[in-house]
């Protein structure tokens, strides 16, 4: 039995009593609350729904909690119940329904975890989308596991997503990279607005090796070259950085095409039209201080150069026009202003300001014996995704930073992530599922099975407890997409990868050299099969691999 399934039984149960004794079903919550007590000496599960209905009702709570405790002490799958305190219910599950939740882990195998909660929700999922003027920094890296991780959770509950990476490659930017690249391909130092680091000069060395009449020509062709090829190889390096980190995305989508295919113009026509763009000190502005912003934004400057803004508004109109029902932004720490922005540049053209969601991100610093990491050997003034892998490598780098909540800034120590012990959180993890399929090829040596295995003999508090952690996943599951905290379900990994060393120390689950197998072993081999699934499953969905061997 689920806590899901154990919450329908209490409501159900709940609805029974109250209308035998005329009760007003009414005041019963849309989903009842079940948790696992602190205590597991007072029970599998506790709800304290007769503390929050009693009263609503006419009744006393402890009197009403004795009433369900009565009727749900007469189902099959509850051992017994318990009133605690001014009304609390301690509920202990019989043993075969709580094996159930085995049976169900194995049936469901890779699935198990996901859910309908957002079926026939389409979300643009946006994340990353650095500027392709240098590598990715430790802040885009942390999006970049954040947001791939987001991703497969939404997927999970059955949203459909696209991955989406906004190509910044209009605006002063784009020029700065262009006339660094041409500086150093003539031996000049890096503009005083430039960019510099070694892959500056292999990008410009890479376009003079491709163009070797790259130099030739007026300044603006030289500067035309070296923009759009040096432009194509950087990003080019930022996609192949990104897939080897495991990241990949649907669509990506430039910022130039919205000005070059006439986005941007009809955008701001349509403001313009219902009056949400208006005209003062010879510039253009957005009243989004009428939807909710501090204040009112330019759009188009008195130059008659556009905004960076400008693009924004014509994004999201494409966002939402492409059938997206929920466009996701993961935008770093300085950007905070662009949640109410980009929400009035949604209102404003007509469309539902919900439909817009901001997610910030905070700053990721690494630690060496103590002390901050500065300096990047490539990119020179930042720390890179490849600095990291290079450090810890792939699996620890994604789950480092993804097991924090993305709004919290985030210390990393090097020494800590690329050691082989249970300090190091994804190695503990990894170490659980090898082990778990290091017990399936010996259990197979052995001949041990699990077929048809009693589960009602599961009933050490070893094997309970593993059981009920096994049963959470789901909500686990369901509380990060909604909350849109990928973060919940590596901890939940580290959870269950304890529960289970515990049961493991205590519970022997293949006979002993010599011994014949009991029906014991092969309802533990059964548990273990079903928590080796849900730790895979775990790990999966934070885009860490899942080792069989360590």
């Amino acid at each position: 039995m689920t806590p899901a399934e154990l919450s329908s039984l209490v409501k159900s149960t709940a609805t029974t009593v109250m209308n035998d004794r005329q009760l007003d079903v009414t005041v019963l919550p849309e989903a009842v609350t079940v948790e696992r007590p602190r205590n597991p000496e007072h029970g599998d599960y506790a709800t304290n729904l007769a503390l929050q209905v009693a009263k609503k009702a006419g009744v006393n709570p402890r009197e009403f909690a004795g009433w369900l405790a009565d009727a749900l002490g007469a189902d099959a799958a509850i051992d017994s119940c318990e009133v605690a305190g001014p009304g609390f219910i301690n509920i202990r599950l019989a043993a075969a329904a709580q094996g159930e939740m085995v049976t169900k882990i194995l049936a469901a195998g890779k699935a198990f975890g996901a859910s309908e909660l957002y079926a026939g929700t389409a979300i643009n999922l946006e994340f990353v989308s650095a500027n392709p003027t240098g590598p990715i920094h430790l802040g885009g890296t942390r999006w970049a596991a954040m947001g791939d991780s987001l991703g497969r959770v939404l997927e999970a509950a059955g949203a459909k997503v696209t991955r989406e990476y906004y190509f910044n490659d209009h605006g002063g930017q784009i020029d700065r990279f262009a006339r660094s690249l041409v500086a150093s391909a003539k031996g000049e130092p890096t503009p005083e607005d430039g960019y510099g680091g070694e892959y500056i000069a292999e990008i410009g060395q890479a376009v003079v090796a491709k163009r070797p009449d790259a130099l030739e020509g007026s300044a603006e062709d030289v500067q035309e070259t070296f923009r759009a090829l040096g432009v194509d190889m950087m990003f080019e390096r930022i996609k192949a950085s990104l897939h080897e980190f495991g990241v990949d995305f649907d669509v990506y989508f430039h910022e130039n095409s919205l000005y070059e295919s006439g986005a941007v113009d009809r955008a701001l026509d349509a403001l313009k039209d219902n009056g949400y763009l208006y005209e003062s000190e010879g510039a253009w502005w957005l009243k989004s201080s009428e939807f909710g912003d501090s204040k009112d934004r330019v759009v188009i400057k008195s130059d008659g150069d556009a905004a960076y803004i400008a693009g924004d508004i014509a994004y999201v109109a494409d966002k939402i026009d492409r059938g997206h029902d929920l466009c996701i932004y993961m935008l770093g720490a300085d950007h905070h202003g662009y949640i109410a922005r980009l929400k009035a540049a949604a209102q404003a053209l007509g469309y539902n300001p919900d439909q817009v969601e901001v997610l910030i991100g905070q700053m990721v610093n690494l630690l060496r014996n103590g002390q901050a990491v500065r300096m990047s050997k490539r990119a020179g003034t930042v720390i890179t995704l490849e600095d990291l892998v290079e450090a810890i490598g792939v699996d620890a780098a994604r789950y480092s930073l993804v097991r924090s909540s993305a709004d919290s800034s985030l210390d990393i120590d090097l020494e800590l992530w690329a050691s082989q012990s249970s300090d190091n959180p994804v190695y503990y993890v990894q170490y659980g599922h090898a082990r778990l399929c290091s017990i399936a090829r010996k259990a197979a040596e052995l001949g041990v099975g699990a077929q048809d295995a009693d589960l009602s003999l599961l009933t050490h508090d070893r094997e309970g407890d593993l059981i009920r952690t096994l049963g959470e996943f789901p909500a686990v599951v369901e509380a990060a997409a909604t909350l849109r905290e990928p973060h919940r379900v590596a901890r939940y990994a580290e959870e269950l990868a304890g529960v289970f060393h515990r049961f493991y120390d205590a519970c022997q689950i293949l006979p002993k050299a010599g011994a014949e197998a009991e029906p014991i072993h092969g309802a533990r081999l059964a548990l273990a099969a079903a928590s080796r699934q849900v730790l895979s499953n775990a790990l999966t969905m934070v885009g860490v691999s899942a080792p069989e061997r360590m």
